[in-house]
């Protein structure tokens, strides 16, 4: 299968999330209350790595702000920290 062009790829920007329910299960249940399904599959979040500063989301470049207000709506204890385009910003 050949390649895409960088023109036709997602563009993505990664999340550094913290907090006392910060796992996945907790962090999709979050977003999908909001946002919905159809929100959920736009932004398509892709579960990175747990470093020990937090775990790192990869969500699409346009709907980060749907995934913010979804954090800052919820109830439980999740912060983003910081947005980066690339993930070595990030720490």
């Amino acid at each position: 299968m050949k390649n895409l062009k960088p023109s036709h790829r997602e563009k993505k920007r990664y999340l550094l999330i913290k907090g006392k329910d910060a796992d996945k299960k907790k962090i999709e249940e979050t977003i999908l209350e909001f946002i919905g399904v159809l929100g959920f599959a736009e932004s398509s979040p892709q579960f990175l790595r747990g470093a020990s500063s937090g775990i790192i989301l990869a969500v699409n470049r346009g709907s980060v702000d749907k995934i913010r207000t979804s954090f800052l709506m919820s109830e439980k204890d999740l912060e983003i920290v910081r947005v980066s385009g690339t993930i070595k910003n990030l720490k």
